[in-house]
């Protein structure tokens, strides 16, 4: 049976190509969604980016057809822009775009049937159901993320095994792992003998990197061991860390890009990057110089600078006080702070990019931004699926577990989920309990 799914604006939003997302079946757009893209296209941002985008896609069936009788699309459904009257709500529904939407959804069920609407705002499908309609989430860019790649896992093993592993460098365990998976290996015999490994064309090879401490910071638990793996093998192009606050994952990027950037000169630069969810997303609009807007928003990443730089002992950097030291980093030339709707465009060769908070993008977001690593750059994604500031993202939904899902077992990829905050007692029973 061929259904009606109409979608809300932010489903475009999040996927400008969602309209071809239901195969055989009807996708209606609600002339006020054509509305609310026009008023978002305006914004130099991931919004404005994802409008326009959305636009060009619907303008590109426009010139093929009828949009009100409907234009097929190459994947066999056929594409509609719903125009006329909706139908009345209840009083108690705010004249509104949200509310208009939904009454075109509920007009066109009542006269046609087999609507299915279409939404990543909760309220609104808490509100298409109170109305009698079928609702559901864009499940299209979803993950399962209660199974999501770990990046590492705990196996048994034999100690013949373990002592072929030390004595040769390299073994074949049973079992199907991932490219650049991470392995605890234990005796099954004695838990207390173990070998710390990662699998690499179809073998178990020893670390490259074993406790390697990057800018005064030592890996203090197997994970932030491997993640330091990850950071140093510049074969990997693109890491993903997950964890909670106080894991490390953000900080042991940092030190990770200061050792390549400052150390060893692989990279000419260190790029950081945050999503600007919490300043409204456009700061365009912010008074002040782009570092006067920037630097509210990026504190937490000078104060693990701060940090590096004291742990690190390197006091020859043009002050005696730490903030000077910090300075001098900055203007050296070697990192850059930017927001990343700057980033977007651009082109990035040769640098070492770490994108904090990378939970609170979309997948269409960080495909963007991965698509733009230029030659011999490396890209570093950290965040926590569980604190998520998008209000159209969830922890199965978002850009980070995304990316994970679709690159695990790539040459070029590493992911490690981090299970251990190492902040203070009081900070890691906050991060579990709050």
């Amino acid at each position: 049976m061929i259904k009606n799914f109409v979608l809300d604006t932010n489903v475009l939003i999040h996927d400008p190509a969602s309209i071809f997302s239901f195969g055989d079946n009807n996708v209606i757009l609600p002339i006020t969604v054509i509305e609310e893209l026009d008023g978002l296209k305006k914004f130099h941002d991931e919004r404005g980016k994802s409008a326009r985008s959305a636009s060009r896609r619907i303008d590109g069936l426009r010139k093929r057809g009828s949009l009100v009788k409907g234009v097929q699309s190459r994947e066999g459904g056929t594409v509609k822009v719903l125009i006329g009257a909706g139908e009345k709500l209840p009083d108690s529904f705010a004249s509104k775009a949200d509310n208009t939407i939904l009454s075109f959804a509920l007009h066109l069920n009542k006269t046609e049937g087999g609507v299915v609407f279409i939404s990543k705002d909760i309220n609104m499908r808490i509100k298409a159901q109170v109305l009698g309609l079928e609702t559901e989430d864009y499940e299209t860019m979803k993950v399962n993320f209660s199974e999501l790649y770990n990046g590492w896992r705990q196996i048994d093993v034999s100690a013949e095994m373990i002592n072929k592993f030390y004595s040769d460098g390299v073994i074949t365990p049973e079992g199907e792992f991932m490219e650049n998976e991470y392995l605890i290996m234990k005796n099954s015999a004695d838990p207390k003998q173990t070998a710390l490994a990662r699998f690499k064309k179809d073998k178990a090879v020893k670390l490259l990197q074993p406790k390697t401490m990057l800018w005064g910071v030592k890996p203090l638990n197997v994970q932030q061991t491997f993640a330091i793996e990850s950071l140093l093998d510049d074969k990997i192009k693109l890491v993903a860390f997950i964890g909670i606050a106080g894991t490390g994952k953000t900080l042991l990027a940092l030190a990770g890009g200061l050792s390549k950037v400052f150390d060893d000169n692989v990279y000419r630069k260190l790029l950081i990057s945050r999503p600007v969810i919490a300043m409204g997303k456009d700061i365009g609009y912010l008074p002040g110089t782009k570092e006067e807007k920037l630097a509210p928003w990026m504190r937490a990443i000078y104060d693990n600078l701060e940090f590096l730089v004291s742990a690190s002992g390197k006091g020859d950097m043009g002050g005696e006080d730490i903030e000077s030291q910090v300075d001098w980093l900055f203007s050296s030339g070697k990192i850059e702070v930017e927001a990343l709707t700057y980033i977007r465009g651009r082109s990035i060769p040769k640098q070492f990019m770490i994108v904090d908070e990378a939970q609170n993008l979309t997948p269409h977001e960080l495909k963007t931004i991965v698509s733009r690593a230029g030659e011999d750059t490396k890209i570093v994604l950290t965040g926590d699926p569980y604190q998520i500031d998008n209000p159209y993202l969830d922890a199965s939904s978002n850009g980070l577990t995304y990316i994970i899902e679709r690159f695990k077992g790539q040459e070029v990829f590493s992911s490690m989920t981090f299970v251990k905050s190492e902040r203070s007692p009081l900070a890691r029973l906050a991060a579990e309990l709050l």
